[in-house]
């Protein structure tokens, strides 16, 4: 599909496969492949719960991955690709690759979208300044973000990784942290203004999602992290599912689980 066929009111799937800022293991560059591969295989459908059927939706425009020539680019070009999407007036949900993709999307995004806010859901809270010497890496495309200042509010939810540098990152930046050690199902979210989604596959325990790079237990059920995102209203305009990494993964269940997210984050988008 070409961008030349979407237009305002759209809901656009874009692969992004990168995965050379990943800190530990390399893998998640094949994880919008996968994630296709789930939503599109003979043992679902693409309804979501609330009954939005994606399959007869035309105004679901998938258009493929990203091709990637230079690694040392690839940010950039993210940041660039995004803004085109945007500029149309269609929304963009970014699937796949590691979280340095978040970085520049969130640029994109708070260019053309004043007082953004991102609710963000991880183990981690990705704000390091920098991590083996690269700013662009996977645990820093949060403190990017909130450098630009063009972030009104940042919400980081399931968080159990937080040492002494990123607490000091996140009072710097003024950042707000729901821990998952006190995180309830009855958590409710209220943003005023637009409104960026970004989640970490690895915001779930490890039994429901070990197809990831980081494994780190005491995290959230599939079924409270949909349940959060049913409840949620706010003005969605951009959404990132990411850290998929299929060398970990179980007989594809975290594929399944990703796809499973983005068929109710897209029912959302579609639905408001």
């Amino acid at each position: 599909m070409d961008l030349r066929d979407v237009k305002q009111g759209d809901l656009v799937l874009l692969g992004l496969p990168i995965d050379h800022n990943s800190s530990f293991m390399t893998g998640p560059a094949m994880g919008p492949q996968r994630m296709r591969e789930a939503l599109h295989c003979g043992a679902a459908n693409l309804t979501s719960e609330n009954g939005h059927d994606l399959g007869t939706d035309t105004r679901l425009k998938d258009l493929g991955d990203l091709h990637f020539q230079d690694t040392s680019t690839a940010i950039m070009f993210i940041e660039q690709k995004a803004e085109e999407i945007i500029a149309t007036g269609a929304k963009l949900l970014s699937i796949g690759g590691d979280h340095s993709v978040s970085g520049p999307l969130i640029r994109a995004h708070s260019k053309r979208y004043p007082d953004l806010n991102i609710l963000h859901f991880d183990a981690h809270s990705d704000l390091y300044d920098e991590m083996q010497g690269n700013r662009d890496s996977h645990a820093c495309p949060f403190a990017r973000a909130m450098e630009t200042g063009r972030v009104k509010r940042l919400v980081q939810v399931g968080i159990r990784t937080l040492n002494k540098h990123q607490q000091e990152q996140a009072e710097k930046f003024g950042v707000e942290i729901i821990a998952m050690k006190d995180w309830h199902p009855d958590i409710s979210f209220d943003f005023d203004g637009p409104l960026y989604l970004s989640i970490d596959l690895d915001v779930l325990d490890p039994a429901f999602a070990p197809g990831v790079s980081h494994h780190e237990p005491g995290g959230m059920s599939v079924r409270d992290l949909i349940n959060t995102l049913h409840r949620l209203d706010a003005d969605l305009i951009g959404a990132d599912i990411v850290e998929l990494n299929p060398h970990r993964d179980l007989v594809g269940m975290t594929a399944m689980v990703a796809a499973k997210l983005t068929k109710e984050v897209s029912a959302k988008f579609l639905s408001e």
